[in-house]
């Protein structure tokens, strides 16, 4: 077999051995993917990495394995599964502390484990913008759960990031938890007693009515069902006992009284019909004012818990490819394709102009005349006159261009049809190649609706009696033509799509905007950066003709303000004779879908600029010439 060239195969090879043997599996299949990170019970998939072996991909990689390994080696699924919680938020919070012990675990057993997943924590801190949130009620409280079991079992200090989230609700915990965590020692390396212990915990935290019933109990009951009927008819367990096994153990109905008051104590907290002296005796909350009641379903939103959905049962999330048979997106690629040769030419120059301001970013640079560093040849004469001569070296300057992601966001709804959707598509087609060329990962999706002025869901809403504003009532569609890590070359013809007759309908601005939001958020690259291109406010007829006017246009300004205000994603938006700026901070609006290239082409080319002022500049454009 001919040797691989790949400079990688050898760490890769050497990381999935060294995972075998750590988790004492020497059966499973160890692989590496694009795809994000999991685990099953004979397979584990790492995060792929590349020729170039960078030292975040390294330290990524042998992190997860790291971590997946301390699982399978000290993780029992059947006794997780035993002592899971009913309710969303409990889960979390058991799901984030088992995955801590065994970290934690394996930190004692083999050192060498925290350091790597330390880089791990840190990387997905970042990537999730942990380290820009200032209060608690926008750090999650179960991840803060986890950071604190594994700071507090391994004495470790966190990653920054990681840190500033555990510290945000440590007072929280640590008071309302108190008695509990002095348990945690001798809980650690059981995981059944550790399971009690974190259901404890969830229950000082005021979530002990998501718990469900307790398995224990429920063993307890069985056995007394086994025993022999006459034992029940014997006098001695027919008076006081038999009320006292209608009630729970003595533990169990501490428990429950310490619930009690805890809700009462959430009450109080949350509520104004109680007396301030009542409230008075209760914990502060962590700075933020948090909310200590537990959390109702997860809301349809993010952005806005009161935007509601009628029914998601036939929303979808679909490639480009399953909605058109293979000879039918290259009939309408090559439609496609027809349509816009003339515009090619002054696309493509665009594209030049951004692909040169790119790889200018990315050119080596040196610092010169330095005491240490790499002999400058250009001063090798002086050198070799005088050896004693100063400042003959030089280093390499770290460049500022960071890894990046782009996603190319198009409203698919059916004002484009024409013109304006024929030239998104080309646009969206050159920039990705351009972009892909200098090392850029681009993804491009596509938002409209399954059905004009409602679909399944306005007939579901007709067939129960048409309640009162239930809120969206269509079947969304959202289309990924090109996924970040697929490669230009294999989904070009999926834009082709975009002309396909009848695909373009409504358009629900603010959710397609959440999900491409949530897409990002997930990807690995240091820098995000999200584009949207609209020609109109969000628009379905089903849904306004029964709730207030402006409930769509609300949606999307809270989505827009939430993502504007974490920052982790860089937002900007270009509408096609719509003024998108009166949503966006930082848009650009065209009067002729002819500028629309010029306009992506200059938005990105500006925020890979160097100079601040020149990027601020570029950003802040409000009009397009």
């Amino acid at each position: 077999m001919k040797p691989s060239d790949n400079p990688a195969d050898p760490f890769k090879k050497a990381l999935a051995e060294a995972t075998k043997v750590m988790a004492d599996e020497p059966d499973i299949t160890v692989s590496y993917s694009v795809d994000p990170p999991g685990m099953t019970d004979d397979t584990v998939r790492l995060p792929q990495v590349s020729r170039r072996m960078t030292r975040e991909e390294v330290l990524r990689a042998r992190g997860t394995a790291d971590a997946y390994a301390m699982r399978l080696k000290y993780h029992d699924a059947e006794t997780h599964a035993r002592y899971v919680p009913e309710g969303q938020m409990a889960r979390e919070i058991y799901e984030a502390m088992e995955a801590a012990r065994c970290d934690a675990i394996g930190a004692r057993v083999m050192p060498g484990t925290a350091s790597n997943i330390d880089a791990t924590i840190e990387e997905s801190a970042m990537r999730k913008g942990f380290d820009q949130i200032t209060s608690a009620s926008d750090a999650p409280l179960a991840i803060a759960a986890g950071y604190l079991m594994r700071h507090l079992a391994t004495g470790r200090k966190l990653p920054p990031a990681a840190e500033n989230v555990m510290e945000l609700w440590r007072g929280f915990i640590e008071e309302q938890a108190a008695g509990t965590l002095e348990g945690l020692e001798d809980a650690l390396d059981d995981q059944a007693a550790f399971a009690k212990f974190t259901r404890k915990v969830i229950s000082d935290l005021g979530y002990g009515d998501q718990l469900g019933e307790d398995p224990d109990a429920q063993d307890e009951d069985a056995e007394e069902e086994s025993q022999p009927e006459q034992d029940e008819q014997e006098p001695e367990s027919t008076g006081d006992e038999d009320e006292e096994d209608q009630q729970d153990d003595p533990d169990a109905e501490a428990e429950r009284d310490q619930d009690q008051q805890q809700d009462m104590s959430e009450a109080q907290l949350n509520m104004d019909d109680f007396a301030e002296d009542d409230m008075s005796e209760e914990a502060e909350l962590p700075e933020g004012d948090a909310p200590l009641e537990p959390p109702p379903p997860p809301p349809h939103s993010e952005a806005d818990p009161e935007y509601r959905v009628f029914d998601t049962s036939n929303d979808e999330e679909i490639r480009a490819e399953e909605l058109a048979e293979p000879a039918e997106l290259e009939r309408l690629r090559a439609y496609l394709d027809q349509q816009l040769e003339p515009l090619k030419g002054a696309v493509s120059r665009l594209a030049n102009k951004l692909q040169r301001r790119l790889q200018a970013q990315q050119n080596r640079s040196w610092e010169f005349d330095l005491e240490e560093g790499i002999l400058d040849a250009g001063r090798l004469a002086r050198v070799v006159a005088n050896p004693t001569t100063p400042l003959s070296f030089k280093i390499e300057k770290d460049t500022e261009f960071r890894d990046t992601v782009v996603t190319l966001l198009l409203d698919n709804s059916g004002s484009m049809r024409g013109r304006p959707i024929s030239i998104a598509a080309i646009c969206a087609d050159v920039l990705a190649r351009t972009l892909e060329r200098c090392d850029v990962k681009v993804e491009v999706l596509g938002f409209t609706t399954r059905a004009w002025k409602g679909g399944q869901a306005r007939e579901k809403w007709l067939a129960e009696g048409r309640d009162q504003q239930p809120g969206r009532l269509n079947d969304l569609r959202h289309i990924i033509y090109k996924s970040a890590d697929a490669p230009m070359r294999r989904t070009r013809v999926n834009l082709g799509l975009m002309m396909k007759e009848g695909l373009l309908k409504e358009n629900i601005d603010g959710e397609a905007l959440e999900w491409a939001h949530r897409r990002m958020l997930m990807r690995p690259e240091a820098r995000k950066i999200l584009m949207v291109i609209s020609d109109g406010a969000p628009v379905d007829d089903s849904t306004l003709s029964v709730n207030p006017a402006n409930y769509l246009e609300k949606h999307l300004r809270d989505v827009i303000a939430l993502v504007e205000k974490r920052k982790a994603v860089e937002l900007i938006a270009i509408g096609i004779g719509h003024d998108v700026t009166r949503y966006y901070q930082h848009a650009v609006t065209i009067t002729d879908v002819e500028q629309l290239a010029g306009a992506m082409t200059e938005q990105l080319a500006g925020l890979f600029d160097s100079d601040p002022r020149a990027r601020a500049r570029m950003i802040g454009i409000k009009k397009a010439s």
